[in-house]
């Protein structure tokens, strides 16, 4: 599946981007560096010197300017050249990188990788859960070796915790419980609900239930494109109304790196007015959760992109069960979204890039 290039993805963990060290990273294929300015704002220019071609992460910020290594040209937040230290220090016409719209909101810097124009019609999805000034927040990242839509079927698929979570997330009641799925415009919800189960340590701790004690279990997950999704999960003793238990958020955000690789952005808040509380469940949520994410999902998937190779998911020919129903959703809609955008701008051509010093061409 191509890459849908007009939208917002998160390009880093906010407290990934400072103004010492230039950070590389991969997206939709294309080699980026990001780094903050004086101001503190953050820039992410084209990780490649028009000169030579040195890559130009692995230099410095001077001023905040970003330093070519190998000959010491420097460019703006603009991604023009600022400064030639030889000769008579003429700047050439061409020497300038291209620069991406950026903006920093719910803890994390977003980037928009199609025309520059179109950035700022397209407003980014409210995760209100996240904002800072009324919520605590604690976030994670981790890399997938596999496609970005295989992740988001993974976090669509409720189905799966009885079976590769059994000591962490999942439970025996987790493939009988209640399931729905729907659309509403280009958002897809998937909706489960288990009655009376037997929460793991790890789900009853973090939701207030006892240990061994019965539990009724209800996950909303809401996808939007490009691979945006917040999921939802209220814990009540068995029987009990949803105002007596407890109710979690998360955003979940797949940047694609390649077409084989995906950066993972993950976060949870809770309000402040929670206390002290808040700090300690979201750092136990995050820290709770790199563990089935890391040792069992991600194995998964990668083992899921080893086994398809370079074939496309259609034609891999996937049988489809009844829990499939918001991952093929969320799937029609990349594609329809994608085709869209390419009848509108024409076939962009993509190469796969193996690593972050590899250059779209």
């Amino acid at each position: 599946m191509p890459f849908l290039w007009n939208a917002w993805y998160v390009a880093a963990l906010a407290c990934e981007v400072n103004s010492n060290r230039p950070l590389a990273r991969t997206l939709l294929g294309e080699a980026v560096v990001l780094y903050r300015d004086q101001a503190g704002q953050a820039v992410a220019l084209s990780d490649r010197c028009p000169h030579r071609f040195a890559p130009l992460h692995r230099g410095r910020i001077h001023q905040g300017e970003l330093e070519c290594p190998y000959h010491g040209l420097r460019f703006d937040g603009s991604g023009h050249c600022v400064h030639n230290p030889h000769g008579d220090g003429r700047i050439p016409p061409a020497a300038h990188v291209r620069s991406f719209p950026l903006q920093e909101r719910y803890g994390m810097v977003w980037i928009w990788m199609g025309e520059p124009q179109h950035a700022a019609q397209t407003d980014l999805l409210p995760f209100e859960y996240l904002n800072p000034e009324h919520n605590v927040t604690a976030s994670g990242y981790l890399r997938t070796r596999a496609h970005y839509q295989l992740s988001a079927d993974n976090l669509l698929d409720l189905s799966h915790f009885q079976f590769l979570h059994p000591a962490t997330l999942g439970s025996e009641q987790m493939s009988a419980g209640a399931c729905t799925f729907f659309e509403q415009g280009e958002t897809v919800w998937s909706r489960r609900i288990m009655h009376n189960e037997k929460l793991q340590d790890f789900v009853a701790n973090a939701f207030g239930v006892a240990p061994g004690s019965n539990a009724d279990r209800r996950l909303d997950v809401q996808w939007n494109a490009p691979g945006l999704l917040t999921i939802e999960v209220g814990v009540t003793p068995s029987g009990m109304p949803p105002e007596f238990g407890r109710m979690s958020l998360s955003g979940h955000f797949l940047t694609p790196e390649t077409d084989r690789s995906t950066h993972y952005f993950f976060a949870f808040g809770l309000p402040k007015a929670m206390g002290e509380a808040a700090g300690a469940l979201v750092e136990y949520a995050v820290q709770g959760l790199m563990e089935p994410f890391k040792n069992e999902d991600l194995p998964m998937l990668e083992a899921q992109q080893k086994a398809l190779g370079d074939s496309d998911f259609w034609s891999a020919q996937p049988v489809s069960l009844a829990m499939d129903g918001a991952a093929l959703r969320s799937r029609r809609i990349m594609e329809r979204k994608i085709a869209e955008e390419q009848r509108a701008s024409g076939m962009r051509q993509t190469t796969t890039v193996i690593d972050s010093t590899a250059i779209m061409h």
